[in-house]
């Protein structure tokens, strides 16, 4: 029997301490390769603890028998004007979860927030092939846009709406 499968905005102490965990737990196991280690190894669990509960807005959390194992981060876009632009600004699922379609039923959620937007945007790291294939897939197409951080490339991604 499978646990019940919920997708909620982030609201309880417990919730922001799990979405934390996730995050901190998720840049191991997706950048680790990708990244260069010093800078994979500086995100701590109490600085992911710190942004949870600074910054609990626009944030979904998906859940499986009550614990935390995604989040979605989201909002409007900086770049295009006010109102025109959404952005997924993090999608996570722990690697163990991962392959069960609970990554898409995250994706669907947070664009149904975004659904007044005219466009939807993110970054994706160069080289997380598999984040990739899965933004791909959901129908986000490359726009030739891209900046570098002290991690690597990041290259810019579009759904139109």
């Amino acid at each position: 029997m499978t646990d019940l499968i919920e997708i909620v905005p982030m609201k309880t102490d417990e919730e922001m301490d799990g979405k934390a965990y996730v995050h901190w737990k998720s840049w191991q196991e997706t950048y680790s390769g990708i990244m260069p280690p010093q800078y994979v190894d500086t995100l701590t669990l109490e600085q992911t603890v710190s942004w949870a509960h600074s910054w609990p807005q626009n944030t979904l959390v998906l859940k499986e028998g009550g614990q935390v194992i995604g989040f979605s981060c989201f909002g409007e876009s900086d770049g295009s004007g006010p109102g025109r632009t959404g952005e997924v600004i993090a999608i996570y699922v722990l690697e163990k979860y991962q392959g069960r379609g609970l990554g898409l039923q995250l994706m669907k959620a947070t664009m149904e927030l975004l659904a007044d937007k005219q466009e939807v945007i993110l970054w994706v790291l160069k080289g997380n092939e598999k984040a990739i294939r899965f933004y791909l897939r959901y129908g986000f197409q490359f726009d030739k846009r891209e900046r570098t951080k002290a991690f690597g490339t990041e290259l810019r991604m579009v759904l139109e709406r």
